[in-house]
């Protein structure tokens, strides 16, 4: 988990969070690549990859072949922030956040037009989900965590080919737990 303000703040470009997303995709991946998959230049996907490289979360993947290094996830999951932060390192926190949302909303979003592209065995197991409910801190923790199991219970398939099973496809999970802070003068939280 990056408290790093500098480092949390490389996080706050939306075209970061593309190419993490293309390297995830891909395993490794060369600017030239990055830039066919984006349709961004790639001059940008080098300088962006390179800053994303200056704090440590994409390196030079070592299978490299030909002139044009390609890259690589240095981890699988971006843990950003943390309750030790200073205003600084919030506000960079807070930045990052925002962008990684506005990525995923876009990627939702155009999943969503796609929809009907895909068979209906893929539109009926596909949703998006909203639900408001009232809940203990503990019973949102709750939530979280088996949320996140059953994430995880898959997660291995991303990494390794040999674990996705016929007709697999790359599916996005993307969950949130948010709570309303009372309007002011109705009590902290």
């Amino acid at each position: 988990m990056s408290t790093d303000p500098q480092a949390l703040r490389a996080l706050a470009h939306p075209l970061r969070w593309t190419l993490m997303d293309v390297l995830e995709r891909e395993g490794s991946a060369t600017a030239t690549r990055c830039a066919e998959l984006t349709g961004e230049s790639v001059a940008s996907c080098a300088y962006h990859l390179g800053i994303l490289a200056k704090y440590g979360y994409v390196e030079a993947s070592p299978d490299r072949s030909g002139r044009e290094k390609p890259w690589q996830l240095t981890g699988q999951e971006q843990r950003i922030g943390g309750d030790d932060l200073d205003l600084d390192g919030e506000l960079a926190a807070e930045a990052a956040v925002e962008a990684f949302l506005e990525h995923e909303f876009g990627r939702i979003r155009q999943r969503a037009r796609q929809r009907s592209r895909l068979t209906p065995e893929w539109r009926e197991a596909s949703c998006v989900l909203g639900s408001s409910m009232w809940l203990t801190a503990e019973e949102m923790r709750e939530i979280k965590t088996q949320l996140t199991e059953i994430a995880y219970r898959y997660a291995a398939r991303d990494a390794d080919a040999s674990l996705r099973p016929e007709g697999a496809q790359h599916v996005r999970l993307f969950s949130a737990t948010t709570v309303a802070v009372p309007p002011s003068g109705e009590g902290a939280i």
